[in-house]
């Protein structure tokens, strides 16, 4: 099992963030890079939660959603291709006086069959920084999305 951990702080509020983590509609590859479109399905959905599946390049899972609580929202693999086990993803907001918000992420990668395996161990080789730069690409396009969004309003 593979754990990887760390911290961003963006410009967007925890519900901002929240809006566009739970925002299952096309185009969502935009924001998170590992999320395409052919492999998206929402199979439930409601207040505070959702059952989803999703991945790119040959790898899926479905994820149980629960945002119930804004300040901490945890996704946890209930089925894939690769992962198995304690497999998911945790994000906690804490909002700082200077307006912004301090993301503590934490994502757990556990394989089930050998490709599984394989790619938890490359996570833990050098997995950080990747996952690091596609979630920096994620904040960014989150903080960008809420400037259009922002500024359409106006």
């Amino acid at each position: 099992m593979t754990t990887i951990h760390f911290t961003e702080t963006t410009t967007s509020t925890p519900e901002q963030f929240v809006a566009a983590l739970t925002d299952f509609g096309p185009g969502r590859a935009e924001i998170f890079a590992n999320s395409h479109d052919d492999y998206l399905k929402v199979h439930d959905q409601g207040r505070g939660y959702a059952d989803v599946t999703e991945g790119s390049g040959g790898v899926w899972e479905r994820l149980h959603y629960d945002w119930s609580d804004l300040n901490h929202v945890v996704l946890t693999t209930t089925d894939s291709n690769t992962w198995g086990g304690a497999s998911g993803h945790t994000y906690t907001f804490t909002r700082r006086a200077d307006g912004t918000t301090s993301i503590d992420v934490v994502i757990v990668r556990e394989g089930k069959n050998l490709k599984g395996h394989l790619l938890a161990t490359l996570f833990a080789l050098g997995g950080k920084n990747v996952l690091r730069k596609a979630f920096d690409n994620t904040v960014k396009a989150i903080e960008n999305r809420n400037l259009t969004t922002t500024v359409s309003d106006a």
